[in-house]
């Protein structure tokens, strides 16, 4: 996820002819005419193109993105905006490959889009909808070959409509799910066949960001239409619409693969290449490149709800089919709905490892705007620098509407209305999207929401933001159990069944935690009982060389073997959480190592396989030290609690996955 550059004059070169000029910083496209940036920090030329309500539109991207690319330590980016039909300012920043020095260039340089290429796949499905071939209500098992989905929820079964909003209640596991060569990518259809993961609530009821739908959904394409999924989408998507530098087929063609430009992240004082962005499930975004100006071609093709895309499947995308509260926006076939000064806001993202893009269409303005870079950045930071972008954008160009419109999404003060069951909201809460069965549930320790009630008659909640400035947002209730955000424009919403929902991103919801399952309560049993074992590990071999140096006799055989036992369990636990804070260290290695599968990580949770049979070693020796009056009370009560800590880290690990097998 994610290098200075410095903005100028535009130079005008003519597409038609071919003339192109170029400079280290990359190329800029205005209305089809490229241009390239010299050093004075101008935007005359990009003004006059540009349609009127974005005048300086380029002067805004230039300083923001170039002043991430600095602070944030993120190779490269591509920026496009899209505007009555057409792309009024496209601009490469960086480099696309650190070693060749390659800057990036909007139109050539072709970028990993992660789970843009979701909406790519929407519009396949909404064709095939549109053309009577999918009933978006049906279940997907009419349109399966080889494998169906398990009914684990008789009378409720996974629509297609649940897979395009990300309702269709599979658990999320995205462990080993990537891969680093192309030509290891296995086939779509048995993948998903052997890789169905369990399914952990009722279809269309909540919304839980959702990569195997996704993938499912690009498999019903390729069962219906009787096409390869990447065969389809070339002949029935990019064809039609001339997106000749975006595509879906794994290994890349030739021709794209030249282009392609590599994701970093940062290490040290510079970058380390990353891999991990192949993998079966292609339909979400795994191994699918475009460049940021075929991206604009899409753009332009939905707001102008191009017929090429077929009849009505524009409208059928963009319109609203799930929320998981009437108050509160939701859901569009992959596109989020993310109001914001007034505006309605259709949103994308993506990310896998050293790529991070965001997509934005505003259909009443019809404008779009797509930005995309080849870096981590620092801490990850680059999945959130493409969304205070488009905010910069959408603030500038829309700053008055928001009072006048009074809806969610907008910055409007709201009329505070006192809630009687204030009380009753605050807790620990965590995300749907949290896994049940895979060790990524572990983020569930780190990343719970808390809301606590203020005696003024507000909420403050810690963890619902997506901006890593943000910590604590206060909250003033408008009656219902809806609350507004003081000072910002989000809602949040409670739900009556113990579920939190927000304005900040529709495709999670929050249920709230018992209080023997909050992190308050389970960090400090997970550390400490790690802390008991490692006093342990270090405590027991010195007390028995003090022992054996004062002369004093030995301890019976078992006695010995108990100390050693509590010794070794000090060990494992010690080593564990080492290794632990070692491998996420870094989030953004840690996120390809979980993606790629790493052998490490089935090692670090085979040491608690092992850990948990010497504690069954520990209780009985604790029992055993005890009747047979082994050591001098102190020493008891000392091994006692030794195991007694490795119960507790123990209890914790087995709650969040991270004990093999």
């Amino acid at each position: 996820m994610w290098t200075t550059l410095v903005s100028g004059i535009t130079l005008a070169a003519s597409l038609l002819t071919g003339a192109t000029a170029h400079t280290a910083h990359g190329t800029r496209t205005v209305h089809g005419t490229r241009t390239a940036a010299d050093n004075t920090a101008t935007d005359a030329a990009a003004a006059v193109v540009s349609a009127p309500d974005l005048a300086g539109v380029g002067s805004l991207v230039d300083q923001t993105v170039t002043a991430q690319l600095a602070k944030d330590k993120i190779p490269g980016a591509a920026v496009v905006v899209v505007a009555g039909g057409q792309t009024v300012y496209a601009q490469g920043y960086g480099v696309a490959d650190i070693a060749a020095d390659a800057p990036v260039d909007p139109v050539r340089t072709e970028f990993f889009t992660g789970s843009i290429a979701k909406v790519f796949t929407a519009t396949a499905v909404a064709q095939l909808i549109q053309q009577g071939k999918i009933d978006p209500h049906a279940d997907v098992n009419a349109y399966l070959k080889g494998f169906q989905i398990s009914d684990a929820f008789p009378g409720h079964p996974v629509t297609v409509e649940d897979l395009l909003t990300h309702t269709s209640g599979f658990d999320d596991d995205p462990v080993g799910a990537a891969v680093s060569d192309p030509k290891d990518v296995p086939p779509l259809g048995p993948y998903l066949a052997d890789h169905e993961p369990s399914r952990v609530r009722p279809p269309g009821t909540l919304a839980a960001y959702d990569n195997y739908g996704a993938a499912l959904a690009g498999y019903i394409v390729e069962c219906v239409s009787g096409e390869p999924f990447a065969q389809y989408m070339q002949d029935h998507l990019f064809g039609p619409l001339q997106m000749d530098a975006t595509t879906f087929q794994q290994p890349h063609p030739p021709a794209i693969e030249t282009n392609l430009a590599k994701g970093y992240r940062p290490e040290g004082g510079g970058w380390t290449a990353e891999s991990g962005q192949y993998g079966a499930w292609s339909p979400t975004g795994a191994g699918t490149v475009a460049t940021a100006t075929d991206v604009a071609t899409f753009l332009k093709a939905q707001l102008s709800k191009d017929p090429e895309l077929g009849a009505g499947v524009a409208d059928l995308m963009q319109r609203q089919h799930f929320t998981m509260d009437p108050r509160l926006p939701g859901m569009a076939y992959y596109f989020e709905e993310r109001p914001r000064d007034g505006q309605q806001i259709l949103f994308k993202d993506g990310d896998v490892p050293g790529f991070h893009s965001d997509m934005a269409l505003l259909p009443d303005r019809d404008i779009g705007v797509y930005v995309v870079y080849n870096g981590d950045g620092t801490n990850g930071i680059a999945g959130w620098d493409g969304k205070a972008l488009i905010d910069r954008i959408v603030d500038k160009y829309f700053p008055t509407t928001a009072a006048a419109s009074g809806t969610s999404g907008t910055s409007a003060t709201p009329t505070a209305v006192k809630d009687p069951k204030l009380d009753s909201y605050a807790g620990s809460y965590r995300s749907d999207r949290i896994s049940r069965a895979a060790i990524t549930r572990v983020a569930g320790l780190v990343s719970s929401v808390t809301v606590s009630a203020n005696s003024d008659g507000t909420l403050t909640t810690n963890g619902l933001s997506q901006n890593p400035d943000v910590g604590d947002q206060r909250w003033i209730p408008v009656g219902h159990g809806e609350f507004a955000e003081q000072g910002g424009q989000d809602r949040l919403v409670f739900d009556g069944h113990g579920h939190l929902a927000t304005t900040i991103d529709p495709t999670i919801a929050y249920y709230r935690l018992a209080w023997y399952n909050s992190p308050r309560l389970h960090l400090p049993m997970l550390y400490g009982g790690a802390g008991i074992l490692a006093v342990g590990f270090l405590a027991f071999p010195v007390l028995a060389l003090v022992r054996r140096l004062r002369g004093l006799p030995a301890h019976p055989r078992w006695a010995q073997s108990a100390r050693v036992l509590a010794w070794v369990s000090g060990l494992l636990a010690t080593g564990f959480v080492v290794a632990l804070l070692s491998m996420t260290s870094d989030s953004n290695a840690f996120t390809e190592m979980v993606l790629l599968g790493s052998p490490w990580l089935t090692l670090l949770v085979a040491v608690n396989a092992v850990l948990a049979l010497c504690t069954v070693g520990l209780l009985a020796g604790s029992v055993a030290a005890w009747r047979l009056r082994w050591w001098r009370p102190v020493g008891r009560i000392a091994y006692s609690l030794t195991a007694a800590g490795a119960v507790s880290f123990l209890i914790v690990a087995f709650t969040y996955n991270l004990v093999w097998p």
